[in-house]
């Protein structure tokens, strides 16, 4: 069996997730042409919300142009304290190539997220309800082909995605985490030695201010044993120089799913940019090939 940039419910029904904007864009972007893609479908974006909890989602859909035919959806979760700006590059080129793709801001993601700015009130489970909930609205988008919708997500995005498809098993086609956060577990365990010892707020690796909930929610989730209930293929992608999380969490994340191809990408630190997103993208228009979506 093989295969974090950790800056780091339910969704309504009809009405609620509603283009307020579209933005016409042609696929030939800058992304696809540093990334040496050839452009086949033009594509333009749209800016579409979701609620969750009573509280708006914030996010911009790539979506190629093909004469009102249904297409596979890939929906990105950024990482700790970024905002969906962070999918761009992997919008664009797989908009390019016929692959629509949501990327959004959660729920007080960041203290630039257009969904909420307090991160306090975030959690990694917080975060698995907005993405079920985007889940559920991308299924009455009239360009989502239903039976191809996959997630990807990068570092506490990446254990978002694994933790949101186990538990959607038959809704998702694919899954595909780039350096996920799998440590945020033992992270909370070397703080703290009881969920009783958890503060009302404390600091998290000296990067922001945490919430008690964000260390309560996972303090008792077997990550591992959670995570591999998703038994379709996974592609897990890490960087041999991530000095944030260790390539040994992937690792061993791909030691437990059923199929998982794991790739480590040499050169790579807690994200992947130039010659090394060149890469980790050859690798996933592989695996999408693969498993049907593209």
């Amino acid at each position: 069996m093989m295969a974090l940039i950790l800056f780091m419910t339910a969704c309504g029904s009809v009405g609620i997730a509603q283009a307020s904007q579209t933005l016409e864009k042609s696929a030939e972007s800058s992304s696809a042409e540093e990334t040496g893609l050839t452009a086949r479908t033009d594509y333009r974006t749209k800016e579409l919300h979701c609620t969750n909890e009573g509280e708006d989602i914030y996010g911009i859909a790539y979506v190629p142009e093909t004469n009102g035919a249904k297409v596979p959806l890939v929906i990105f979760s950024h990482e700790l304290g970024n905002t969906h700006t962070s999918g761009i590059d992997y919008a664009e080129a797989l908009a390019s190539q016929g692959i629509a793709v949501y990327t959004f801001d959660f729920r007080n993601g960041s203290s630039a997220s257009r969904s909420g700015r307090d991160m306090s009130k975030m959690s990694v489970m917080t975060e698995v309800s907005d993405l079920e909930a985007i889940i559920e609205t991308a299924k009455t988008w009239d360009f989502v082909d239903t039976d191809r919708i996959m997630l990807m997500g990068g570092s506490q995005g990446g254990f978002v995605t694994a933790a949101t498809a186990a538990k959607h098993t038959d809704e998702i086609a694919g899954v595909v985490l780039l350096y996920p956060a799998l440590v945020i577990v033992d992270d909370v365990h070397e703080m703290f030695g009881s969920v009783d010892e958890i503060p009302e707020s404390f600091s998290y690796r000296g990067w922001f201010t945490a919430g008690r909930r964000y260390a309560a929610d996972v303090w008792d989730y077997d990550v591992y044993r959670e995570i591999s209930a998703y038994d379709k293929p996974v592609l897990i992608l890490h960087g041999d120089r991530d000095y944030m999380v260790d390539s040994s969490y992937s690792e061993r994340a791909a030691e437990n799913y059923a199929d998982a191809e794991y790739h480590i990408i040499h050169g790579a630190g807690h994200g992947f940019y130039g010659s090394t997103f060149d890469e980790a993208f050859t690798y996933i228009e592989d695996y999408l090939t693969r498993i049907g979506i593209r």
